[in-house]
């Protein structure tokens, strides 16, 4: 489970972060997440990191670690150098403690971050260092997949709101709100991965880029994916191509 990083700025900061929460009791496990964890970054790419607390934190130990992190992180040299090294050198570092709940999916809602957290931070995340206990446990608990119970409510729920938002669309067609129909779309559009990825019993990494290599490589689906860019391909959008574009999602959908 080695890293690598893509530049020696990416690298030199991430050295420095091993440095300040490596020797810390309330760390379990430094956690690489995202494009370097798969070894698909680049040198434009984002510095992300998930910072796994050791089981029993309190929230005042937690506020006092996200302070501490804050001063830290002004006064490295090389956590700056890695900022200067180009207009979109980001760095993204959260404390998490590891406890992943399904959220309260709602009519006219975003997909919930279950999968996408789980898939992120234990699935497709690397260590940098040594992986604590706690790590190990949630690999253990959350891989291959969780448990088929929550798996069949979980997808029904998916589909019962992406067809809620599929429904949408004619009704804004005809009300003249030609965005808000697309907005529909696009919600659903994620909702579908979401379902997707929930009934191959695999974790996503995002519903709204790597779609595909998410879709036509990790599931080994190219012939689906062949679809979906035409899904979002609408020429003119004050016309009936949205609600038809939803019907072509709405197909794909009820094959699952």
């Amino acid at each position: 489970m080695s890293v690598s990083f893509p530049t020696q700025a990416h690298s030199d900061a991430a050295e420095s972060i091993k440095d300040y929460f490596g020797s810390s009791r309330n760390i379990d496990t430094i956690l690489v997440v995202n494009s370097c964890a798969r070894g698909q970054a680049v040198a434009g790419s984002d510095l992300d990191f998930a910072i796994l607390l050791a089981q029993g934190i309190t929230a005042d130990e937690r506020e006092g670690m996200e302070a501490g992190w804050q001063a830290y992180a002004k006064t490295s040299a090389a956590i700056s150098r890695y900022r200067d090294s180009g207009k979109h050198a980001l760095l993204h570092l959260d404390l998490i403690a590891g406890d992943y709940r399904p959220g309260e999916m709602e009519e006219g809602g975003m997909p919930d971050s279950f999968e996408l957290e789980i898939g992120n931070q234990v699935c497709y995340s690397k260590p940098l260092g040594d992986a604590g206990p706690y790590f190990l446990e949630l690999r253990r608990k959350w891989l291959p997949y969780y448990d088929e119970a929550l798996r069949a409510e979980r997808l029904r729920m998916t589909i019962e709101f992406c067809e809620y938002d599929l429904d949408c669309i004619g009704p804004y067609i005809e009300r003249g709100l030609h965005f808000q129909a697309f907005d529909r779309l696009t919600v659903a559009f994620q909702k579908f991965l979401q379902a997707l990825f929930i009934s191959k019993s695999s974790y996503p990494i995002a519903y709204n880029k790597w779609i595909k290599m998410q879709v036509a490589s990790w599931l080994g689906m190219p012939e689906l994916y062949s679809k979906l860019p035409p899904i979002l391909s609408v020429s003119n959008i004050e016309s009936e191509e949205t609600a038809e574009k939803g019907e072509m999602l709405r197909g794909l959908l009820r094959s699952l």
